[in-house]
């Protein structure tokens, strides 16, 4: 058994619907591999929200601020109403401002792909997602509009609009965290995404900042590519491409293209790092109508945890929970009804009975 150098405190937020089960489930992987953990769990989500009127109060965000590192469930968001998303007020209140999402074929997963290993790295503070955003007609925003429409454009009376901000200064950011991440674990190409053809003003300045940092680093190769040409090339030939750096709203949509080609969210980690923290969460939902069944598929949160202990030092045991991951998805005995070849397959196990698999796997290590 590998044992850990030293006690860790970790935050640990279990979200809501199927969060604290696969959560739960990650949370014993993570402890089976010997490295001490001492776990600070605190809520947030939809029944805080409903308790004290708060979906994400502030003894989390002080929660985190202490101990730096953190392992969150999938938190529902209410859509067209409601609280506005805690992941998003996370990233904004801790400037988590790189979103990792690796997404690794592990044969045994379901897709027609045979060799897909590409990390989408995402600008996590900007963009559309920087929830700057009215509708026509408001009292405040007249002199904006007088502006837009000075622009030209089919400015209509009843339109929506939301500003895309897009800064030299989170640009550099996020594209030198992706040249040292990929240079830190030998990876090869880092790859822009973009739509500065059309968006000349924003991704503009994103690809502009892109080509200045790649510069610094000439021991890996640098490219850029449109976002729709992105996706059709992932479809056809992700075998090439490597490392993909993004504009927040690109990152997302990628990262779920990317989730599909190795066989769905329901294996695929993620971590939103920040100066001196990190936060562990799956790509995946809350799913609320599979919520209290033991029938949620425990990858992605398990897959979490390993990443969370690379970043924490512990390597040799994040190797060994991924290694007994890819083993138990690679015999496809006792694995969640969505990684059967027919999902109703009567032997598919549930949320706990697949993490127990994961354990017992971890032993041959």
């Amino acid at each position: 058994m590998i044992r850990g150098r030293h006690l860790h405190t970790v935050t640990l937020i279990p979200g809501d619907g199927i969060g604290p089960e696969v959560i739960e489930a990650a949370r014993r992987c993570v402890e089976a591999t010997g490295v001490s953990i001492r776990w600070e769990i605190v809520e947030a989500g939809e029944k805080v929200f409903e308790r004290v009127g708060d979906p994400l109060p502030e003894e989390v965000l002080n929660s985190i601020r202490r101990n730096r590192v953190a392992l969150k469930g999938p938190i529902t968001t209410p859509v067209g109403g409601g609280f506005r998303s805690v992941n998003v007020a996370l990233r904004k209140s801790l400037d988590l401002y790189a979103n990792v999402r690796p997404c690794k074929l592990y044969p045994g997963a379901k897709t027609r792909y045979s060799e897909v290993d590409l990390v989408v790295i995402r600008e996590n503070t900007e963009d559309l997602y920087a929830g700057i955003e009215f509708r026509l007609g408001a009292s405040d925003t007249q002199e904006l509009i007088e502006i837009l429409r000075k622009k030209g454009g089919n400015l209509r009376s009843d339109s929506g609009i939301s500003l895309k901000l897009i800064s030299r200064t989170a640009s550099k950011r996020i594209v030198r965290f992706a040249f040292e991440y990929a240079r830190k674990r030998g990876r090869k190409k880092v790859t822009a995404v973009h739509k500065a053809n059309i968006m000349k003003f924003s991704d503009g300045v994103f690809l502009e900042a892109a080509k200045e940092v790649a510069r610094e680093y000439p021991d890996i190769e640098f490219e850029d590519r449109i976002v729709d040409n992105m996706c059709m090339q992932l479809v056809q030939k992700p075998e090439v491409y490597d490392v993909l750096v993004c504009p927040n709203l690109y990152g997302d949509i990628l990262s779920d293209l990317c989730a599909g080609l190795v066989g769905g969210l329901g294996i695929t980690p993620s971590m939103n790092v920040g100066e001196g923290i990190a936060v562990f969460e799956p790509v995946h939902g809350s799913a609320p109508k599979y919520a209290g069944m033991n029938k949620a598929n425990p990858t992605a949160a398990i897959l979490c945890g390993a990443l969370m202990l690379e970043h924490l030092g512990e390597e040799k045991a994040a190797t060994k929970l991924e290694n007994a991951v890819a083993r138990v998805i690679a015999e496809g005995k006792d694995v969640t009804y969505d990684l059967k070849k027919d999902p109703n397959d009567p032997s598919a196990v549930g949320t706990s009975q697949m993490a127990d698999a994961v354990i017992e796997a971890m032993q041959e290590f």
